[in-house]
């Protein structure tokens, strides 16, 4: 994890929090947000590969990571508006995920 993410995030959620404020609509706002990133993931991806006949190839795959990057940011500004301790939930959700990685993925041998 970027060690700028969180203290990144924590300012633009400060800074929503100022101009928007925190309400219940505000908070719904933020998870739209991560929503909307998503779907240009998924329109840039759509771009790369080249389904729409209509359009062609009109992204990269350095466009998709950037729109994957937009997710992650939008995602850890909303989770700001749901804890006060984002990095450790964050921290620990990921140790969660590594300790059930390595209880299933069985060890290579040389």
């Amino acid at each position: 994890m970027s060690v700028t993410l969180m203290p990144i995030a924590a300012r633009i959620a400060a800074a929503l929090n100022t101009t928007n404020g925190h309400s219940e609509h505000e908070t719904a706002m933020r998870l739209l947000k991560v929503t909307e990133e998503a779907g240009e993931v998924t329109a840039a991806y759509i771009g790369m590969t080249g389904q729409n006949p209509r359009k062609g190839i009109t992204h990269t795959t350095a466009d998709v990571a950037d729109e994957l990057c937009d997710v992650i940011i939008a995602a850890t500004v909303a989770l700001h508006s749901f804890t006060t301790t984002p990095a450790a939930d964050l921290t620990a959700k990921l140790d969660a995920v590594a300790r059930r990685l390595n209880a299933t993925t069985p060890e290579r041998t040389a």
